[in-house]
């Protein structure tokens, strides 16, 4: 397409390509007349303006010369540091070679001529400058002539060697681009000389054989230092040579599409596969060298175009100069030509004047320009896209921290034919979090091999701050022995201090054994024992007895009976009136007398007398005697200033009942008051969110843990992630370990931020880690783009449960629901237990337990999950006289009840605690690791209902077993029985089972893995799902289709077709459906493929 145009004759160069704006030179052409016959001559400098749409160029300046031009060339040599300037050379008719600042020819009054040379005795008709050097010129002329040009000292040129002989005109010089002392030359007569500067000599001359090449033309190869291209003048052979100098003997390729012979050539810089000429045949083409066709012609005009030159600055542009006395600049990107048709219109439009040109004293109508028959305005662009505007280089990122990158390599220099060059993608992995990745490894293996109490030393050795290292012994404490009184020695509260100090303000020296006596006077009464008693030898009973000291004389006392208040209390004694005499106690100030009369006239008094006595003694220690003795918790916690929440939380620790532990130390205790000071303050301090988080760590409560430090901490950074999700993890393995079960939290929060969590892992490359923190669900998860990625990844690729340790259990929780009865459990016309909403939460401790098996004995297990939350009361509980194992009011509980072994202890787990507390169900444990467990209250025995039906039965039996209920066993047997009918595999389905249950029991043989063997166990229960679902007919065909497929490839032993189908009905199947056992299958099938069974 065509851009700009001028009318002129002559010789073009562009501007280097540092110079901006683009610039044309115009050398007035030599051997040309145009049609005035004017021999005057001038070098011009036209400014491109291609925001114009009109083919216009802006003349910058003019200098008149005296001699036309051959050639011209525009050096970027002398050019200032913004790139303008240079230095313009032109060769002359006459044999002079001109140097030209282009800065003066733009600003008048300057000298332009900056040298000038006569070596040459003829035309001077090829130029060329060196591209490493642009301080060298190369200038050719007749006889052979050429001359290697310093333009730093124009006056003295120097030879490439010996003229070659017979003498003829140089039409051509040109400077190999790769190697920066080779040039080469040519004649009219076809042949081509390669000179080597550095032994002034020529090294190679390549001619055709036809001798009917007559060279117009030729250029060196971009990239490739030995080849080099010959255009040949002659109408008998308009062909293009390509020459390698390594096979000079014949033509490495021929372009043949001209009908006349070739005028003038152009090699784009920019794109070796650009390869510009024009002929006689007045046409313009663009090749391919490599493959030989031609992917462009210019639209030019019937006339020929003597030269034509690539834009060193814009590669997409060149330019062509022909005969007819017009120099054109086009594009080989296309374009419209809507543009410059108007801009046309518009330019005829203005050249005649509406006001009465003729004097006729008539105004013109407006123009009417005739419209031109609708044509194309748009001109193709290039067949095939050029080089610059390829990606040399490329980069994408993609999911999981992938880099993708591309490059275009160059190709082998040595290579004589340029085939194909193998491109390359390369994948890469990114990271840019590396100490976020070293914690979350360090996490993980902690994790992985359970040594947490080294992962905690570690981190309080490690901590920036105080609070962040009080925060991480707090987490130490919940996995070592005798928590609750670890958790006084943080809080500031040594039982051995203490007595010191209380045996110091005693006057007394406290011994090792902890009680403090007195040792002097101990060991004084010791020596007059001894002095005091004789041998036995010497005594006789008789005299032993004898010595002992007679009964101290009674004091008789008188009883009084006045009208005093003695009178009156004793008198209300001795009608056994203790209301009275307490009531007479307390109005005379007499506190003591009063708690002692009080205890025996019963628990309803003492009580009344207590509360009495607290409310009129409102000292500090008042409140906290009050608490204990009233055992209300509560209130000490609300009404404490939030400086004391050490001692108040040292109270809880010691005396607060497990099921208000948790609410007390998670809520009350830091929360209501934070939330105050933060309402009065507008923002709550460090030191508080951490007093809040040591709350929360010794309440386990993880959701509130979440809430509080995602409130308090900017959680987009990926280390204030990682320092949650450590704490989170820790803190919810040490309830693990207290409760011998999983944990699951309902926290929307944290399903948040672990969704987040595990974004950021994936994104660095860390996809079976990321999976790890997946919540189950997506309905938990604000954020799921990451989610729905990994866990897509996941599932496609089969990954079993136990790469899933927060997949949502399938089942819900067993729930026993008893019928109302008329008398026994709970009362008449109401339920024996309270209903227990559903807790649906984003599990954080591994797959689904197997279901509930039968326990030793024959009663069934205690499930987990779906105890209610209230204890198991009978009407005649609490009936009957106390058991000897009661506890008296206030008295600090143990951290472990009586009969239940620590949590960390060898053996077995313990079952739930004796007494009316059951387990907790799936949530976390009331109180957390610190918190003190119920106190016990053995069961008298309890009559059963005479009918009842399972669920009854479960519960009478986990009393009878586990809280050690009296009830007999003949009782049990007066209960109806009932029979559990289970149903039968359909018999078409029943080789599925026969053909699982066999490939797992060759398995478990073959295994010799402690970790392989765990897999297998956990198979052969996880198996029962898929049987239940076969049982319950509730599969659908696909999946019964794929599941048969399955067997039939396990009894061939083709486990790797095996896998593919179980890849094909995971992913064509609702995973909701089968993700309880298909996972478990796949384990199962590579299992057996690594063993061989």
């Amino acid at each position: 397409m065509r851009l700009k145009e001028v009318q002129r004759t002559a010789h073009p160069a562009w501007s280097p390509a540092p110079h901006h704006p683009i610039c044309l030179a115009l050398g007035t052409s030599a051997q040309q007349l145009d049609a005035s016959f004017n021999t005057t001559a001038a070098l011009e400098i036209f400014e491109l303006d291609f925001a114009d749409p009109s083919l216009d160029m802006k003349l910058k300046g003019s200098l008149p010369t005296s001699n036309r031009l051959h050639s011209l060339v525009w050096v970027d040599f002398g050019a200032g540091e913004d790139g303008l300037g240079g230095r313009l050379i032109g060769g002359s008719e006459n044999g002079t070679v001109t140097v030209y600042s282009p800065e003066a020819i733009v600003t008048p009054g300057e000298e332009a001529i900056l040298g000038q040379s006569d070596k040459h005795t003829g035309p001077v008709r090829a130029l060329d400058f060196n591209p490493f050097q642009s301080n060298l010129l190369a200038s050719g002329a007749n006889d052979s002539e050429i001359y290697i040009w310093d333009l730093n000292s124009f006056s003295n040129p120097m030879t490439p060697g010996t003229k070659s002989q017979p003498p003829e005109d140089i039409s051509v010089v040109s400077w190999n681009r790769q190697v920066q002392h080779i040039l080469a030359s040519a004649n009219p007569s076809g042949k081509a000389v390669v000179w080597d500067l550095r032994k002034n000599e020529p090294i190679i001359k390549i001619s055709d054989h036809s001798n009917r090449m007559h060279c117009s033309g030729m250029l060196w190869h971009p990239e490739v230092a030995t080849q080099l291209v010959l255009a040949s003048e002659d109408d008998r052979l308009p062909v293009i040579q390509m020459w390698d100098l390594r096979f000079a003997t014949s033509p490495l390729k021929v372009l043949e599409n001209h009908t006349r012979g070739l005028l003038s050539i152009a090699w784009s810089q920019a794109d070796p596969e650009l390869l510009l000429s024009s002929a006689k045949d007045n046409r313009i083409l663009c090749w391919n060298p490599n493959t030989g066709e031609v992917i462009y012609e210019m639209p030019t005009t019937n006339q020929w175009c003597f030269d034509v030159q690539w834009c060193p600055r814009n590669p997409a542009l060149l330019s062509a100069a022909s005969f007819d006395g017009r120099i054109s600049v086009y594009s080989v990107m296309g374009g419209s030509l809507e543009a410059q048709q108007q801009s046309r219109a518009d330019k005829i439009s203005s050249s005649f004047d509406a006001m009465d040109p003729f004097g006729t004293g008539q105004v013109l109508p407006p123009l009417q320009v005739p419209q031109p028959a609708p044509q194309t305005t748009l001109v193709a662009p290039l067949k095939k896209p050029p080089k610059w505007v390829r990606r040399p280089v490329g980069a994408s990122f993609g999911f999981g921290g992938k880099l993708i990158t591309f490059e275009s390599p160059r190709p082998p220099v040595q290579s004589p034919q340029l085939a194909p060059v193998p491109r390359q993608v390369f994948v890469s992995q990114v990271t840019t979090e590396t100490e976020f990745l070293q914690r979350s490894r360090e996490l993980q293996a902690a994790m992985q091999s359970g040594s947490f109490s080294d992962y905690c030393q570690a981190k309080i050795r490690n901590a920036p701050t105080d609070s962040e290292q009080d925060i991480w012994r707090f987490l130490l404490v919940n996995f070592e022995d005798e928590a609750r009184v670890k958790f006084l020695k943080l809080l500031g509260f040594s039982k051995d201090e203490l007595e010191r100090k209380i045996s110091t303000c005693l006057g007394k020296n406290l011994q090792a054994n902890g009680h403090g006596v007195d040792a002097n006077d101990l060991a004084e009464k010791m020596q007059l024992l001894s002095a005091q008693v004789t041998p036995a030898t010497s005594a006789s009973p008789s005299d032993i007895f004898s010595q002992v000291p007679p009964e101290k004389e009674k004091v008789s006392f008188q009883i009084p009976v006045s009208a005093d208040t003695d009178g009156l209390i004793s008198q209300a004694l001795l009608v056994g009136n203790f209301e009275g005499a307490v009531d007479l106690c307390l109005n005379d100030g007499r506190y003591a007398e009063a708690i002692l009369l009080a205890i025996s006239g019963g628990e309803e008094l003492l009580q009344r007398t207590q509360r009495t006595y607290l409310d009129k003694q409102r000292s500090c220690v008042s409140m906290l005697i009050s608490s204990v003795v009233t055992q209300n918790w509560r209130d000490i916690v609300q009404s404490c200033e939030l400086d004391n929440w050490k001692e108040a939380l040292a109270a809880l620790l010691t005396y607060a009942h497990p099921r208000q532990f948790a609410h007390l130390c998670a809520r009350d205790l830091p929360g209501e008051k934070i939330n105050k000071k933060e309402k009065e303050n507008g923002q709550s301090s460090a030191t508080d969110v951490s007093v809040a988080c040591l709350c929360y760590i010794c309440s386990g409560n993880v959701e509130k843990l979440v809430e509080c430090w995602a409130h308090q901490r900017d959680c987009s950074s990926p280390l204030v992630l990682e320092d949650l999700v450590e704490k989170v993890m820790v803190l919810r393995k040490s309830i693990e370990r207290l409760r011998n079960g999983e944990v699951a939290v309902n926290s929307p929060v944290l399903a948040d931020k672990l969704t987040q969590y595990a974004g950021l892992l994936a994104s660095q490359g860390s996809l079976a880690t990321a999976m790890t923190y997946l919540p189950g669900t997506s309905d938990q998860v604000t954020t799921v783009t990451p989610q729905t990625r990994v866990t897509a990844i996941g599932a496609t690729r089969g990954r079993t449960s136990d790469d899933f340790p927060f997949l949502f259990p399938g089942f819900p929780p067993f729930q026993p629901q008893l019928p109302p009865m008329s008398a026994g459990l709970g009362g008449p016309g109401q339920p024996a237990f309270p209903p227990r909403p559903t807790m649906p939460a984003c599990s954080l401790s591994g797959p689904p337990p197997p279901p509930p098996s039968s326990a030793p004995g024959g009663l069934p297990a205690t499930p987990s999950p779906g105890l209610p939350p209230t204890a198991f009361t009978p009407t005649s509980l609490h009936s009957g006289p106390m058991q000897p194992g009661y506890h008296q009011p206030g008295a600090p509980v143990g951290m472990y009840p009586p009969g239940v072994s620590h949590p960390h202890s060898q053996g077995p787990p313990a079952g739930p605690p004796p007494g009316p507390y059951p387990p907790l169900g799936p949530g976390y444990p009331q109180g957390g690791p610190g918190a003190p467990a119920a106190k016990s209250f053995p069961a008298p025995p309890v009559a059963p209902p005479p009918t009842a039906d399972r669920a009854t039965v479960f519960w009478i039996c986990y009393h009878l077993v586990v809280c050690g209920s009296g009830v007999s066993l003949q009782l049990l047997q007066a209960l109806p029985a009932e029979r559990v009918e289970q149903r039968e595999i359909p018999a078409e389905h029943i080789v599925l089972k026969q053909t699982f249950d066999s490939l797992v029991q060759r398995c478990q043989l073959a295994a010799q893995d402690p970790q392989t063997k765990r897999k297998l166990d956990d198979a052969s229960k996880r198996l029962g799902y898929l049987y239940d679902k076969l049982r319950e007919q509730t599969l659908s065909n696909n999946i019964l289709g794929g599941l048969h497929e399955i067997s039939r490839c396990v009894s061939s032993q083709n486990y790797q077709r095996g896998l593919e189908v179980h890849t094909a009905v995971v992913t064509s199947s609702n995973f909701s459906e089968i993700q309880a056992f298909m996972p478990i299958l796949k384990v199962v099938m590579t299992i057996a493929n690594k063993l061989g069974v």
